[in-house]
């Protein structure tokens, strides 16, 4: 019986959590934990009242090395799914090398002291985890995950050639609040605020952040301004997609959340360093945190749709063709299924069809993989199956 270790209980893990239970031929036994065991509570709770599925909860500082080593001893799982923090992925790897685990995150490892996320410090674990005869993969999320999908896919099937790759991501939805981040706040906003940039003709282009923008119309939302940022799923691509000349990430923000934004920027409350408050050592982005509401309470009312996608350009039998793969979500249909908003579902049922994917050994490799560098195929036929449902279009607009 296949056995797996959840860690985090955001609303990611709650979307995985009953993904997983949903399945109990591929995901036995469940256990999930995380620093606040209340939180794991409720998620198990609410799978026992829809699936009738027990889950076992744990109190974990996944901070902590010694003691996830000793959890992971105590339940001798398969997989670690973890969908903690970026900054505890270095600590949960090495206690999956210690106790001979598989590996699957959702988000590359970035320190806590600096913005800075990059997949250097997951790629050096890749000998560790190839001589332990262990599979580490990476980012089985939405983006990254499906979008690397995506164009694992497009060179598969669609493409003899891949030259541009622009992924779009669109939020259309409406929570009712005046601010809030649909994931983390902490990692939310230090990856807004930093810097753009893009890969072309074999180099790192850098620019301003959220300085280059344009309009685009999304499938399902309509048309809506999208900013060039930096995002993780890029560096590994550009490495991965044969041929390809240039790579982007574009995102959505409505002018609100904009002015938000730089006023948070303006007092200093995005600053991640530590400052002395009556003499006590307090990080502005942290504190800024407690007083944000909890992404996962934003389910409930949400409204409204996601549609992200990637649209591909390239050759085809001498060709010149350009591609949009691309999902739309309903807030207000995940929530009714598993009690989370369509950003944790997007992010946690690939992350539920990756760890299917390793537990099924559909990918049984041996070292530390994105995406895709694996078979695209029978994921792409788990996303239909398990509530994302992908569709291709010859697409007529590119992007400038």
């Amino acid at each position: 019986m296949n056995k797996v270790l959840i860690i985090g209980a955001g609303g990611v893990s709650n979307v995985v959590v009953h993904k997983c239970a949903a399945l109990p031929e591929v995901f036995g036994e469940i256990i999930l934990a995380s620093r606040t065991k209340s939180k794991c509570d409720v998620i198990a709770k609410s799978v026992k009242d829809k699936l009738g599925k027990e889950i076992i909860t744990e109190a974990l500082d996944a901070d902590r090395t010694e003691d996830t080593i000793a959890l992971i001893r105590k339940h001798n799982p398969q997989l670690v799914i973890n969908v903690a923090l970026p900054y505890q992925d270095l600590v949960i790897m090495d206690a999956c090398l210690e106790t001979g685990v598989h590996y699957l995150d959702t988000a590359n490892y970035e320190p806590k002291d600096e913005a800075k996320f990059e997949y250097k410090w997951q790629w050096a674990y890749q000998d560790k985890f190839k001589e332990a005869g262990l599979m580490a993969l990476l980012g089985s999320g939405f983006d990254p995950g499906v979008t690397n999908m995506f164009c694992a896919y497009a060179q598969k099937h669609l493409f003899d050639e891949i030259h541009h790759i622009d992924i779009v991501d669109c939020n259309g939805g409406d929570h009712g609040k005046a601010f809030a981040t649909n994931f983390n706040p902490e990692i939310n906003i230090r990856e807004i605020t930093a810097r753009g940039r893009y890969w072309q003709e074999g180099e790192w282009k850098s620019t301003d952040p959220l300085s280059v923008n344009q309009d685009f119309e999304f499938p399902g939302v309509g048309t809506r301004k999208m900013y060039l940022m930096y995002h993780e799923e890029m560096e590994s691509l550009c490495q991965n997609i044969k041929g390809l000349k240039r790579i982007r990430f574009w995102m959505t923000f409505g002018e609100e959340y904009l002015t938000h934004l730089r006023v948070i920027q303006n007092l200093g409350f995005d600053r991640i360093d530590e400052v002395d408050y009556k003499g006590q050592k307090v990080v502005p982005l942290e504190f800024l945190k407690t007083l944000l509401p909890d992404p996962g309470s934003l389910a409930a009312n949400y409204t409204g749709k996601t549609s992200i996608g990637c649209v591909i350009e390239g050759i085809k039998d001498g060709k010149n063709v350009r591609k949009f793969i691309y999902n739309i979500c309903d807030h207000a249909q995940t929530y009714k299924e598993v009690g989370s908003q369509a950003v944790s579902y997007t992010t946690g049922v690939p992350a539920m069809i990756g760890a299917k994917m390793i537990l099924e050994g559909h990918w049984k490799k041996q070292g530390v993989f994105n995406m895709e560098q694996l078979d695209p195929d029978l994921f792409m036929e788990d996303l239909n199956k398990y509530g994302l449902p992908w569709h291709v279009e010859e697409w007529s607009n590119s992007v400038e």
